[in-house]
Protein backbone atom coordinates (compact mmCIF):
# COMPACT_ATOMS: atom_id res chain seq x y z
CA UNK A 1 0.00 0.00 0.00
CA UNK A 2 2.87 2.39 0.76
CA UNK A 3 4.18 2.04 -2.80
CA UNK A 4 0.78 3.04 -4.16
CA UNK A 5 0.71 6.07 -1.86
CA UNK A 6 4.17 7.17 -3.06
CA UNK A 7 3.24 6.44 -6.69
CA UNK A 8 0.13 8.62 -6.53
CA UNK A 9 1.97 11.45 -4.78
CA UNK A 10 4.85 11.35 -7.27
CA UNK A 11 2.38 11.63 -10.16
CA UNK A 12 0.85 14.72 -8.61
CA UNK A 13 4.29 16.22 -7.92
CA UNK A 14 5.51 15.47 -11.44
CA UNK A 15 2.44 17.12 -12.96
CA UNK A 16 2.98 20.17 -10.73
CA UNK A 17 6.64 20.35 -11.80
CA UNK A 18 5.63 20.21 -15.45
CA UNK A 19 3.17 23.06 -14.87
CA UNK A 20 5.85 25.24 -13.27
CA UNK A 21 8.30 24.50 -16.09
CA UNK A 22 5.73 25.34 -18.78
CA UNK A 23 4.76 28.57 -17.02
CA UNK A 24 8.38 29.62 -16.53
CA UNK A 25 9.17 28.89 -20.17
CA UNK A 26 6.22 31.01 -21.34
CA UNK A 27 6.89 33.85 -18.91
CA UNK A 28 10.69 33.98 -18.85
CA UNK A 29 11.90 32.20 -21.99
CA UNK A 30 14.30 29.34 -22.54
CA UNK A 31 17.64 31.08 -21.95
CA UNK A 32 17.88 29.94 -18.33
CA UNK A 33 16.24 27.02 -16.43
CA UNK A 34 14.03 29.26 -14.27
CA UNK A 35 11.37 26.58 -13.84
CA UNK A 36 13.77 24.06 -12.33
CA UNK A 37 15.28 26.72 -10.07
CA UNK A 38 11.80 27.70 -8.85
CA UNK A 39 10.81 24.07 -8.30
CA UNK A 40 13.95 23.28 -6.30
CA UNK A 41 13.61 26.36 -4.07
CA UNK A 42 9.86 25.97 -3.55
CA UNK A 43 10.19 22.22 -3.03
CA UNK A 44 12.87 22.71 -0.41
CA UNK A 45 10.76 25.31 1.39
CA UNK A 46 7.74 23.01 1.46
CA UNK A 47 9.96 20.10 2.57
CA UNK A 48 11.02 22.25 5.54
CA UNK A 49 7.38 22.98 6.37
CA UNK A 50 6.30 19.36 6.13
CA UNK A 51 9.34 17.89 7.91
CA UNK A 52 9.04 20.25 10.85
CA UNK A 53 5.30 19.79 11.10
CA UNK A 54 5.67 16.01 11.21
CA UNK A 55 8.50 16.32 13.74
CA UNK A 56 6.30 18.40 16.05
CA UNK A 57 3.12 16.39 15.47
CA UNK A 58 4.57 12.89 15.74
CA UNK A 59 1.17 11.20 16.04
CA UNK A 60 0.36 11.70 12.36
CA UNK A 61 0.16 8.60 10.16
CA UNK A 62 3.29 7.47 8.31
CA UNK A 63 1.25 7.25 5.09
CA UNK A 64 0.79 11.04 5.05
CA UNK A 65 4.53 11.60 5.36
CA UNK A 66 5.17 9.16 2.52
CA UNK A 67 2.51 10.77 0.32
CA UNK A 68 3.72 14.34 0.90
CA UNK A 69 7.52 14.01 1.14
CA UNK A 70 8.56 10.94 -0.85
CA UNK A 71 5.59 11.16 -3.19
CA UNK A 72 4.55 14.72 -4.03
CA UNK A 73 7.80 16.51 -3.17
CA UNK A 74 9.92 13.70 -4.62
CA UNK A 75 8.01 14.01 -7.87
CA UNK A 76 8.09 17.81 -7.75
CA UNK A 77 11.75 18.57 -7.09
CA UNK A 78 14.21 18.01 -9.88
CA UNK A 79 17.84 17.76 -8.95
CA UNK A 80 18.42 15.22 -11.69
CA UNK A 81 17.09 17.73 -14.21
CA UNK A 82 19.19 20.36 -12.44
CA UNK A 83 22.35 18.36 -13.06
CA UNK A 84 21.56 17.94 -16.73
CA UNK A 85 20.84 21.65 -17.13
CA UNK A 86 24.16 22.57 -15.49
CA UNK A 87 25.92 20.28 -17.96
CA UNK A 88 24.04 21.82 -20.89
CA UNK A 89 24.89 25.37 -19.81
CA UNK A 90 28.52 24.32 -19.41
CA UNK A 91 28.61 22.62 -22.80
CA UNK A 92 27.13 25.72 -24.45
CA UNK A 93 30.05 27.66 -23.00
CA UNK A 94 27.89 29.57 -20.55
CA UNK A 95 30.22 29.04 -17.59
CA UNK A 96 29.05 32.07 -15.62
CA UNK A 97 25.38 31.07 -16.01
CA UNK A 98 26.20 27.47 -15.02
CA UNK A 99 28.09 28.62 -11.92
CA UNK A 100 25.38 31.06 -10.87
CA UNK A 101 22.74 28.41 -11.44
CA UNK A 102 24.57 25.91 -9.21
CA UNK A 103 25.22 28.47 -6.49
CA UNK A 104 21.72 29.91 -6.64
CA UNK A 105 20.03 26.51 -6.61
CA UNK A 106 21.99 25.14 -3.67
CA UNK A 107 22.00 28.27 -1.51
CA UNK A 108 18.38 29.21 -2.16
CA UNK A 109 17.14 25.64 -1.66
CA UNK A 110 18.86 25.39 1.73
CA UNK A 111 17.58 28.86 2.68
CA UNK A 112 14.11 27.74 1.57
CA UNK A 113 14.29 24.68 3.80
CA UNK A 114 15.34 26.75 6.83
CA UNK A 115 12.58 29.26 6.06
CA UNK A 116 10.06 26.42 6.09
CA UNK A 117 11.41 25.17 9.42
CA UNK A 118 11.19 28.70 10.84
CA UNK A 119 7.61 29.24 9.64
CA UNK A 120 6.34 26.03 11.24
CA UNK A 121 8.31 26.64 14.45
CA UNK A 122 6.72 30.10 14.63
CA UNK A 123 3.19 28.79 14.08
CA UNK A 124 3.22 25.51 16.00
CA UNK A 125 4.17 25.82 19.65
CA UNK A 126 5.51 22.48 20.96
Amino acid sequence: MNYLIVFLGAGIGGAMRHGVNVAALRLLGANFPWGTLAVNVAGSFVMGLVAEYFALKSGLPQQWRLFLTTGILGGFTTFSAFSLEVALLYERGELMAAGLYVLGSVVLAVVGLFAGLYVIRSIVVP
